[in-house]
């Protein structure tokens, strides 16, 4: 059982700390992005230095105070957001975004934990170097909450996850020793991966300070096209075909529903969309080549076969940048038409590619027996990450379904589950999915998690009730 934080102990962590560490909550900071609930903070501390971040911890760690490391703020399964228990020591890293050093040749860099991923991906740039991870909340997320949750984004695919982008991390542990892990290798066999231990924990096993991160050549050439499919199995098939064509050059396969579509022209006029009509489903494909190759010469030639095989009935092919990024703003304003409808239950999961074209319908069958809802179902195909997210019916609020939002979320996760897939694609667990990992997890593999927490952090200090239930 952790211990409240007391006068005696703020005292002691203003004593250890440099003059104007330490402030309170500020409104809104803690906040839910869903708008369900607020965290709590005894206090913030603001760390500049590793070394802070260490001294904090020996301190909490000392006294069974917990700590809640912030990032940006945007997860959505509460991973930030304490809202039960003593109040924690939160621990922002605004002020810890420093890019240490760029190592072109070596295609590395080495960044703080602060560092927001937008900054990231531009000092990249700046070398002529590619930091591929790209998110909808790249504008204020931060690459250590990027890490903790081992975020997914637009180009897994290509690139893989988070993890896949990391060569090292610095790590402040419970009781506020330091593991200096950031190392510039591709090759490192010494032991356990302790890197991809952390890497995914959401701060319940250590603290993020720093990461060593993989860079890549920028491609030269890129475009994006929009096909029109008949349903998602004419999309998957069309990944199979792209791919087969392709090759390693796609960037990034997005499947977007009618339905997603729909909500732009609703809430979202101004977005550009392609087709007069909006079609019931549609495939983004990204490119990113090098060379002598044409992107835009590949998509037509990928038009033209997957047309011949009956598996496209329409599609535009972007002439330039502009236009390519008129493509990727129709699937990126999806989440902001998502949220100005109001979702009664989202859910991030992931099923085997194969398994798909059989799941959506399923799903939308169950969940509509429970109400007039409508499914916007959409999200990276290529990496079989579904966005399977459940809104009332046009004209209605989603408070008007508060009494059935547990069966939905239920109702998804159960067929996920029998489906051989994950309640948590890229998302994370936090506080949110606590009952849903119990539920569907593998028991060994839980109880095997339950230990390497007790090992590393034995009062429960790290973040307390993410991930695995305070006990």
């Amino acid at each position: 059982m952790l211990n409240p934080v007391t006068p005696e102990f703020l005292d002691a962590l203003r004593a250890a700390l440099p003059e104007g560490t330490l402030r309170a909550q500020k409104d809104g900071e803690l906040d839910d992005p869903r708008g369900r609930h607020v965290g709590l903070a005894a206090i913030v501390a603001q760390p500049r230095s590793t070394d802070e971040v260490a001294t904090i911890a020996r301190l909490c760690h000392e006294a069974g105070v917990g700590i809640v490391p912030l990032g940006g703020g945007t997860g959505l399964v509460l991973g930030q957001v304490a809202h039960s228990g003593p109040a924690p020591v939160v621990i922002s890293f605004e002020r810890m975004t420093a890019v240490r050093a760029v190592y072109p040749t070596e295609n590395a860099m080495v960044v703080e934990a602060g560092a927001i991923l937008h900054d990231v991906q531009a000092a990249a740039e700046a070398v002529d170097r590619l930091f591929p991870l790209s998110l909808a909340s790249e504008g204020s997320c931060r690459i250590g909450g990027n890490l903790a949750t081992n975020a997914g984004g637009l180009n897994v695919l290509r690139y893989g996850n988070t993890r896949d982008l990391c060569l090292g991390l610095e790590v402040v542990m419970a009781d506020g020793t330091i593991w200096h892990g950031l190392k510039r290798l591709r090759k490192d066999n010494t032991g356990y991966d302790l890197k991809n231990l952390m890497i995914g924990s959401e701060g319940t096993l250590g603290i993020i300070t720093a990461a060593t991160l993989r860079l890549f050549p920028r491609p030269t050439h890129e475009a994006a096209a929009i096909f029109v499919v008949d349903n998602p199995q004419g999309a998957i098939d069309l990944l199979a075909l792209a791919q087969a064509t392709v090759g390693e050059g796609i960037s990034a396969f997005e499947m977007m529903s009618g339905v997603g579509l729909d909500f732009l022209t609703e809430t979202l006029p101004d977005v550009r969309q392609p087709f007069g009509t909006n079609p019931d489903w549609s495939v983004l494909i990204d490119l990113g080549l090098s060379g002598e190759s044409d992107p835009q010469e590949m998509l037509l030639a990928l038009f033209e076969k997957a047309h011949a095989a009956e598996l496209v009935s329409d599609g535009v092919i972007s002439q330039n940048e502009t236009q390519r990024q008129q493509f990727w703003s129709v699937r990126e304003h999806i989440p902001v038409g998502n949220r100005n409808i109001g979702s009664i239950s989202s859910h991030d999961i992931s099923i085997p590619l194969s398994r798909i074209p059989d799941f959506i319908p399923e799903g939308i069958a169950k969940l509509q027996a429970l109400g007039d809802v409508r499914i916007n179902c959409f999200g990276h195909l290529g990496d079989g990450n579904l966005h399977y997210n459940v809104f009332p019916a046009k004209g209605r609020d989603r408070k008007d379904f508060d009494d059935i939002r547990g069966a939905v979320k239920k109702c998804v996760h159960d067929l996920t589950h029998a489906y051989d897939g994950s309640v948590s694609a890229e998302h994370g667990v936090g506080r949110l999915k606590v009952e849903d990992l119990e539920r569907y997890q593998d028991p060994v593999k839980l109880a095997a998690m339950r230990s390497i927490k007790q090992a590393l952090d034995p009062k429960g200090v790290l973040n307390p009730g993410a991930v695995l239930r305070a006990l």
